[in-house]
């Protein structure tokens, strides 16, 4: 953890992640927190035994809070014993995004850029349905994850992931005369915007449990839902909602992972292979980082269980986009 020593003594302070919380109640039925708390360093088990019930006193799942305490051994391990905790104010100046895995670019910048791209379509049926679901979710687009788990499960993942893909689908139509740009990238940027309403996130951007909704339909099912909806109380043709739908549905490529439907066009395979594409490269890329030089990581399950080795080899001066 990153905290800092306080003083000559034994105490430490910093700021940190509440990852998980739980009252409860020692053997004399005295209440105490027992916490996980984490940062960008990694993550401890703290006790907040001096904890005073009230409702001003209140801590939750990943609340973004100042501590002060001390480490102590316990069981072969090492815990934090919390003296004094409050949550997180703006005269702090400190930023979730140091303390939480974050994207590399803020919200803000990346939600700048595909408005940008947005309001460069020339179909304007596009551009209007696109502009109008990016304004139903716009201040949670900013720090949303774009899983829980697995690809870009990380702060304003959500976005990361899109911008990717749009950056991707520049390249291929580049390559690709025949492909239609702004039905690719109103794809890109439409086909995960539900995972909003799939999953439960704090602003710090990290993911929660699966909603109800999400359980029971999932993203593919209510974003074509949600799409119908803005197209139809904004005038949009049937023409175009089918075809934006059906590649929110088709974005997983086969039933096996999801998708309703196979992709029945060019734009939406190529929307199916670029969001797989994108995904695991981040998870590779992940993955890799964790271990040495000359190592292999352990089995991967999400990429067909496969040991990933690093070769060290550095970037050859391409520009990192992201």
């Amino acid at each position: 953890m990153n905290f800092n020593q306080v003083g000559n003594g034994t105490s430490h302070e910093g700021f940190c992640l509440i990852k998980t919380v739980e009252k409860k109640l020692t053997a004399k039925g005295i209440p105490y927190l027992d916490l996980t708390l984490a940062d960008n360093d990694g993550e401890i088990n703290g006790k907040f035994w001096d904890y005073k019930e009230s409702p001003t006193n209140e801590y939750h799942n990943f609340d973004f809070v100042k501590v002060r305490g001390s480490f102590v051994p316990f069981n072969d391990t090492v815990q934090f014993r919390v003296e004094r905790i409050r949550k997180v104010l703006p005269e702090d100046g400190v930023r979730i995004e140091d303390f939480v895995p974050s994207a590399c670019l803020s919200g803000e910048v990346m939600l700048a850029e595909i408005l940008k791209v947005v309001d460069g379509f020339s179909d304007n049926e596009l551009k209007l349905l696109v502009s109008k679901a990016i304004g139903e979710y716009k201040e949670r687009l900013l720090y949303w994850p774009a899983a829980k788990n697995l690809h870009h499960a990380i702060r304003s993942g959500l976005l990361m992931h899109t911008l990717s893909i749009i950056r991707l689908a520049q390249g291929v139509c580049k390559i690709y005369g025949y492909v239609n740009y702004d039905l690719l990238c109103a794809g890109a940027i439409l086909h995960d915007i539900a995972k909003i309403e799939e999953i439960d996130s704090a602003e710090t951007g990290i993911a929660g449990e699966y909603t109800v909704r999400g359980n029971l339909l999932g993203h593919l099912v209510m974003g074509a839902i949600n799409i119908d909806r803005i197209g139809r109380e904004n005038g949009i043709s049937e023409e175009t909602l089918t075809l934006v739908e059906h590649m929110l549905i088709s974005h997983h490529g086969t039933p096996e992972f999801g998708a309703a439907k196979l992709p029945m066009f060019i734009e939406a395979e190529l929307l199916s292979e670029l969001d797989l594409l994108d995904a695991r490269l981040f998870e590779m890329s992940h993955a890799v980082n964790a271990v040495e030089k000359g190592q292999f990581t352990p089995r991967q399950w999400a990429l067909e269980n496969r040991n990933l080795y690093n070769h060290g080899k550095e970037k050859d001066g391409q520009i990192d986009l992201l």
